[in-house]
């Protein structure tokens, strides 16, 4: 009986977890659909009637005064509410939510990022002085009666409040602003890390930039695309969170601490493996800077950091320790291992060259530290050289 009751509470313990879940994303709808048709209501009062910013500042004090325990409706508050509607008019949510559909798509690549993103844009921005003029005839209408199914079934309801002001601060870009959407909801980001990832240029960084590799050539179609989407140029290395006072011990003592999680920054999918992962070779030792096991393309990820700019003979290295993972490492149910290096700048000709003529799959990405360290700590923090003999002798 006990071991049938735990199962039991185990399955109400589960169900519970499914109806908070569910009840505080629907309570985010209501209340996102809740601020759309305010921000129209102010847009459409401020149009027609003339009524200018003071406005805010006057439902801000009688909404307060009327529900007091509610929080929202200070003027910042309702200023933002105002700009969210006005940035997703209701043609622009239409096509918001035909992009996103494209946007699902079970092997993404780079190139069918680009093309969706940039259609939606185009299509988009010459919708959006039609848009004004249809939000007018449709606030004519009892708010009531405005179609809630577009905003229900967009991505913008899915995320939270606290994301969409990051959005709207910080991602002016209507098209860049969608794809952050949707990284959010696949990697289930917070807002800082968002806003973290937005002012590093995430977005030019993994889908707009050229990248550099033969994954083309060597992975299967399938793999090859997703491959090349995930990876990122440059990569930043958002490894010491510095005070203004920080010393040069609390420095190097997170680097020291965070040491392989700066390289997290690989992405979703990736599982940690090892640092400095011994083989031995002809009688001799050889270790491989990182290796991570990739969940979704079923392979090991072998990475080596150069803290340097790139020249011929790294590609060749590279080389060697994916044909050693491949024998030491992969299993029958793997695929080929993909190798990876991160160095201190590149000349893309030169990498191109580099790679021409390997049968395994390599990529070649820049790295650098993270803009958010102060420009008076950047002389405190360990030369490169010194990250890479820390990594040898780990």
């Amino acid at each position: 009986m006990e071991k049938d009751y735990k199962r039991l509470l185990s399955l109400f313990k589960e169900q519970i977890k499914i109806a908070q879940i569910r009840t505080v994303t629907a309570a985010n709808k209501e209340m996102l659909l809740l601020y759309w048709k305010m921000g129209k209501l102010i847009l459409y009062h401020q149009s027609t009637k003339g009524w200018g910013a003071q406005i805010i500042k006057r439902l801000s004090e009688d909404l307060k005064k009327e529900f007091p325990n509610q929080k929202g409706f200070s003027p910042r508050n309702l200023n933002y509410i105002r700009k969210f509607s006005l940035e997703y008019s209701l043609p622009i949510l239409l096509k918001l939510n035909e992009a996103s559909s494209k946007m699902c798509l079970k092997n993404p690549s780079q190139l069918s990022m680009q093309s969706i993103l940039f259609d939606f844009l185009q299509q988009a921005v010459a919708q959006i002085e039609d848009s004004h003029n249809q939000d007018d005839k449709i606030l004519q209408q009892a708010v009531a009666e405005i179609d809630e199914s577009p905003f229900y079934e967009s991505i913008l309801s899915k995320i939270s409040r606290s994301h969409h002001v990051i959005l709207l601060d910080k991602e002016p870009h209507l098209g860049k602003r969608l794809w952050y959407m949707h990284y959010v909801l696949e990697e289930g980001l917070s807002r800082n890390i968002l806003a973290m990832q937005i002012e590093s240029g995430l977005f030019e960084r993994q889908v707009s930039t050229k990248k550099i590799n033969n994954f083309k050539r060597t992975l299967p179609p399938v793999n090859s695309d997703y491959a090349n989407y995930f990876m990122k140029d440059p990569y930043i290395f958002d490894f010491v969170q510095a005070s203004e006072k920080a010393d040069e011990r609390n420095v190097e003592e997170q680097l020291a601490t965070h040491v392989t999680n700066f390289l997290l920054e690989l992405g979703k999918g990736f599982a940690f493996v090892g640092k400095q992962v011994h083989f031995e070779v002809g009688g001799d030792d050889f270790y491989a800077d990182l290796v991570f096991y990739h969940t979704r393309l079923k392979c090991f990820v072998v990475v080596e950091l150069k803290a340097r700019e790139f020249r011929p003979g790294d590609a060749s290295q590279l080389n060697f320790y994916v044909n050693v993972a491949n024998d030491f490492l992969k299993s029958d149910e793997d695929n080929e291992t993909i190798g990876l290096l991160l160095c201190k700048g590149k000349n893309n000709v030169v990498a191109e060259y580099s790679l021409k003529g390997l049968s395994n799959a390599l990529g070649v990405s820049n790295y650098q530290t993270s803009k958010i360290i102060p420009d008076e700590l950047q002389s405190e923090l360990p030369q490169l050289e010194t990250i890479e003999k820390e990594f040898k002798n780990k």
